[in-house]
């Protein structure tokens, strides 16, 4: 039942959206969908860059050592894993932050907080003799663009009608989550000219095989500069706020206590947390496993397909329902974790499958591994449509009566816990990206190869698919979405 059509006169105060009813049909056909999609058009970009400037150390950190950089392998280590853990950890503060402030002001000063990380890398790998601590705060400010993910799911949510989200949110992550694939691929090749002139800083000189070559190491950072500085004044003046999106930090922590904000947690950091992790972790895994293979020749591939696949994860849920999707999706990532484990070289671990390929086989592994990517994509738009119907129809639920005004009271309500679940599953989802790597560093470390880790990573996805099935995909299941 859609909500009752009402007036809409004087709807609008500037940038505020003083009255916004997505669920009114007369409403988002008359003038509805067109503010929803050019705030999620501004969205877009804003969280690009956002996922671009988190996961620029990924490249940053390998060229520090040919650079003159003298920080051990350890402490390279941590700068690449660093941005995973601020950026989880923001992501916490960053669910909260859309109703407090308004979507508008949040996305542009949020977004224009990057240029702090941006300018200060570009700065300081000029400079072989910056002090660690220093690379190191740079790299815990990177954190920046990975709380941005949360705050932007949370204010897109609140612009599109229940049957919509899924469709909207995989739109905003995914062509988002591209800043990871792109930075990988892209930083390589602006490093190699002085693109910037006078205004870019002078070159570096490395020697690689033998050889010296001139770099431009500052540009992966410096590239970002002028594109945020574009989102973040298009997103001020291009965006809306809006005001029954308001609310308290008291009203959203009401998720702490619903059971389905843990539950969807879970199948989240299954999800995103596996695209994330898997994404830092890649490179890595092909160099140990497969040491004559070039790893930043296929590494980008992966995050590439797990972002261009979102879209069609939360398009395919509206359609079919989130639950079904997840759950088929999980079952796929399970087996694919086997077959990554059945084409890996056979070593000394302990753990590996008593069958396959004794010397591995890239080719099989790759192809497992663009599985488990793309299947990561699906179930990130799968289980961020879950979340917002999730709570919306338990809020509907829990009336008493039908009159309109509870009615319009239960849909902020549960559009506001939506947001706010939608945000925090995002944080707890993103410390997959320290745990995942740091897991194959442990298993390779302890036993001798990555299997261990990956074993774990089957059995998680074992019950996440028994936690699909029994609360969502079931029939008669507790929330069937």
């Amino acid at each position: 039942m859609s909500t009752p059509a009402v007036s809409h006169a004087g709807a609008r105060q500037g940038r505020l959206l003083t009255l916004w009813t997505p669920e009114d049909k007369q409403f988002w056909e008359r003038e509805g969908e067109a503010v929803a999609k050019l705030n999620l058009w501004i969205s877009v970009p804003a969280l690009f860059l956002a996922f671009a400037i988190w996961q620029v150390w990924s490249v940053v950190a390998v060229n520090l050592p040919a650079l003159g950089f003298k920080y051990s392998t350890n402490q390279l280590f941590w700068l690449a894993a660093a941005p995973a853990l601020s950026g989880a950890t923001l992501r916490i503060f960053y669910s909260f932050m859309v109703p407090v402030f308004g979507g508008r002001r949040w996305t542009a000063l949020s977004t224009a907080s990057l240029l702090i990380p941006a300018i200060g890398i570009g700065m300081a790998v000029q400079d072989n003799t910056t002090s660690y601590p220093t690379m190191l705060i740079l790299a815990l400010l990177c954190g920046l663009g990975g709380g941005n993910f949360s705050s932007s799911m949370a204010n897109i949510s609140f612009f599109f009608p229940k049957e919509r989200k899924g469709s909207a949110l995989g739109v905003n992550a995914g062509l988002g989550n591209l800043g990871v694939s792109v930075v990988q691929f892209l930083s390589p090749l602006v490093i190699t000219a002085g693109i910037f002139g006078i205004f870019g800083g002078e070159a570096q000189t490395i020697v690689k095989n033998g050889e010296h070559t001139q770099v431009w190491a500052q540009n992966a950072a410096f590239i970002w500069v002028p594109w945020i500085a574009i989102a973040s004044i298009a997103a001020w003046f291009g965006m809306h706020d809006i005001a029954d999106a308001k609310a308290s930090f008291a009203a959203q922590a009401a998720i702490f206590k619903r059971k389905h904000n843990w539950l969807m947690c879970v199948l989240y950091l299954g999800t995103f947390g596996s695209f994330i992790g898997f994404a830092a972790g890649f490179p890595l895994l092909i160099k140990s496993q497969f040491p004559d293979v070039n790893p930043l020749a296929y590494a980008w591939l992966g995050p590439l397909v797990g972002a261009v696949i979102r879209p069609f994860g939360g398009w395919l849920s509206d359609k079919v329902g989130g639950g079904v999707v997840t759950f088929w999706n999980f079952i796929v990532m399970a087996l694919a974790v086997l077959g990554v484990l059945y084409f890996l070289p056979k070593g000394a671990g302990g753990y590996a499958l008593p069958f396959g390929p004794q010397e591995g086989s890239f080719g099989g592994f790759f192809v497992m591994f663009l599985m488990l990517f793309l299947t990561t994509g699906i179930g990130n738009g799968s289980t961020f449509r879950m979340i917002p119907v999730i709570f919306l129809t338990q809020k509907l639920n829990e009336l008493r009566g039908n009159d309109d005004a509870a009615k319009a009271q239960a849909i902020k309500d549960g559009n506001t816990e939506g947001a706010a679940a939608v945000g925090f599953a995002g944080a707890l989802g993103a410390y997959g990206g320290f745990f995942i790597p740091k897991s194959y560093g442990s298993s390779i470390a302890a036993t001798g190869g990555p299997e261990f880790a990956l074993w774990m990573f089957a059995v998680f996805y074992t019950l996440c698919i028994v936690i699909t099935w029994w609360y969502y995909a079931r029939k008669n299941a507790e929330m069937p979405c």
